[in-house]
């Protein structure tokens, strides 16, 4: 009984250390994801803010509706300085490094549409800390710190995976769209060109009634 009771104890121990040393060494994450409808000319600017240098900053975006499903995009640092710079891009994930403290802006704009709105989905990320995979090896030991290392070694690489699938679900989302708005417009247009060749036959065949009748009229006239 005394052996099993320390062996609950030391098990208790060991998980209470993980959960702490996890607590400390796991990368934790600033995360925005968010769905912006852009008016037509209109410019709209995210931030966020990175307190300490060489901080890594995710930023993935793309357009689910509206004209070509393209946009603008401009990500600029603290000192104004341009970092990134596209025009009528439909999606993009990027990756870079913050080099300097402050605020970071993240720009939309939709001033080549003259009336159609976009609806961006984007997400901004900033990451605080290094990777548990940085730790210096000194900090591993053979005791709990190292079965809380191997735990954070598997919480970061089921974040990455997690992460991965939510991009996946995001691209075939963004391609569900625009397939979508094809079918929407092919169908328009197959709608309106039947509904124009019908009025035509119409047209075409009124017009020839109309001129067997005048041309049966005019010879009558010219027997008689």
């Amino acid at each position: 009984m005394p052996s099993s009771l320390s062996a609950a104890a030391s098990m208790a121990l060991i998980a209470l250390v993980a959960l702490l040393s996890v607590s400390t060494i796991t990368k934790p994450v600033d995360a925005t994801a968010l769905t912006y409808n852009v008016a037509a000319h209109e410019k709209a600017c995210f931030y966020t803010w990175a307190d300490v240098p060489k901080k890594k900053i995710a930023f993935y975006f793309a357009v689910q509706s509206g004209g070509s499903f393209d946009i603008d995009v401009e990500v600029k640092d603290p000192s104004d300085k341009s970092l990134l710079s596209l025009e009528k891009e439909r999606q993009g994930d990027y990756v870079f490094t913050a080099n300097q403290v402050g605020e970071y802006s993240f720009c939309f704009s939709n001033d080549m549409s003259t009336f159609a709105e976009k609806v961006v989905d984007f997400e901004i990320t900033v990451e605080h800390e290094k990777r548990a995979a940085q730790v210096e090896q000194s900090e591993k030991g053979t005791g709990p710190q190292a079965q809380a290392q191997a735990m954070d070694e598997s919480l970061f690489r089921l974040t990455g995976e997690l992460s991965q699938i939510d991009r996946m679900q995001k691209y075939f989302k963004t391609r569900e769209n625009r397939n979508f708005a094809t079918v929407i417009s092919t169908e328009s247009r197959i709608f309106w060109f039947s509904l124009t060749e019908s009025a035509l036959i119409v047209i075409m065949s009124a017009l020839q009634v109309f001129v067997v009748r005048t041309f049966f009229s005019s010879s009558k006239r010219s027997y008689v």
